[in-house]
């Protein structure tokens, strides 16, 4: 897919006294605008470009499609002033870069926030505490707990590495660490069976999973899930998700739009999966 038209501006806004840095992306003159705009949020410790430039392709792409879109750096990222913060303690943030998009173009009554791993996490707590939030994409969200990821790791990991070829000839011809390789996995499936006690946030209360269905339950907007088939962070999500009724009820509601991109990596790296990522988003945003 071709870099699609559009206008890009710089955008400098406050939050808590400090000044974060953004691109806005408009639609182009003669374009027609709709009443929605979408906020990227960043995930991971990377700044509003994202990975091989996917954030500014994925804001072109849909402000080719009428929708003006706003990737910003938090706190202590990229540009952007202040200190330092994670995923979980960007809600000002947030809710600064929502003012300053609206600000920015006043024909907008409402926002959807789009997040790839940790920026999805963030985008579902924050999402139920602003009216103006009236959907949001998330693209392989964060859930991760040690007991998760060994899990995810355990059945797609090694269960696909089981199957490659290179694998036994290497065991044949002995130089495969066939020791190592058993006391990884044994360590893996010991963390399996671990209580959710290590998970739980850090001042005792609910676990990140907990927290994640908490965030989505308490939104009544749309979601968009965007699920990567080749990544343990998709993959651990899915576990968490297929693991209760309640979790399987939540993700099945007729406002839940789930999509599933086979082959493809955490960040969606290739051409093609980066293209069908920005595609989902641009369809979703124009059904509702």
């Amino acid at each position: 897919m071709l870099e699609a038209p559009s206008t890009q501006q710089a955008l400098a806004f406050d939050c808590s006294g400090d000044t974060l840095y953004g691109i806005l992306h408009l639609p182009a003159p003669s374009a027609s605008v709709g009443r929605r705009g979408v906020v990227i949020v960043v995930g991971g410790p990377q700044y509003r470009a994202g990975s091989h430039r996917q954030f500014v392709l994925l804001a072109r792409a849909l402000a080719a499609r009428g929708v003006p879109v706003l990737r910003f750096d938090y706190r202590g990222m990229g540009d952007s002033e202040g200190s330092p913060r994670s995923f979980e303690s960007v809600d000002a943030d947030l809710r600064a870069a929502i003012d300053a998009l609206l600000m920015a173009v006043p024909g907008l009554a409402e926002v959807a926030l789009w997040g790839l791993c940790d920026g999805a996490s963030a985008a579902v707590f924050y999402a139920r505490h602003d009216p103006r939030v009236t959907g949001i994409a998330l693209l392989n969200p964060w859930v991760r707990t040690e007991a998760g990821a060994a899990r995810a790791t355990l059945k797609h990991y090694y269960r696909a590495r089981l199957l490659q070829p290179a694998l036994w000839r290497k065991i044949a011809s002995g130089r495969f660490e066939l020791r190592a390789a058993l006391r990884s996995a044994w360590g893996l499936l010991r963390s399996t069976r671990t209580t959710q006690a290590p998970d739980a946030a850090p001042d005792g209360g609910a676990s990140l999973p907990e927290r994640m269905h908490m965030g989505l339950r308490g939104f009544d907007g749309r979601v968009l899930l965007m699920l990567s088939g080749a990544d343990l962070t998709a993959q651990e999500f899915s576990g968490v998700a297929a693991g209760s009724a309640s979790w399987r009820a939540l993700v099945a509601a007729p406002r839940v739009t789930r999509h599933t991109l086979a082959g493809a990596d955490h960040t969606c790296s290739r051409a093609a999966w980066r293209d069908q990522v920005a595609d989902w988003t641009c369809n979703w945003i124009a059904s509702w």
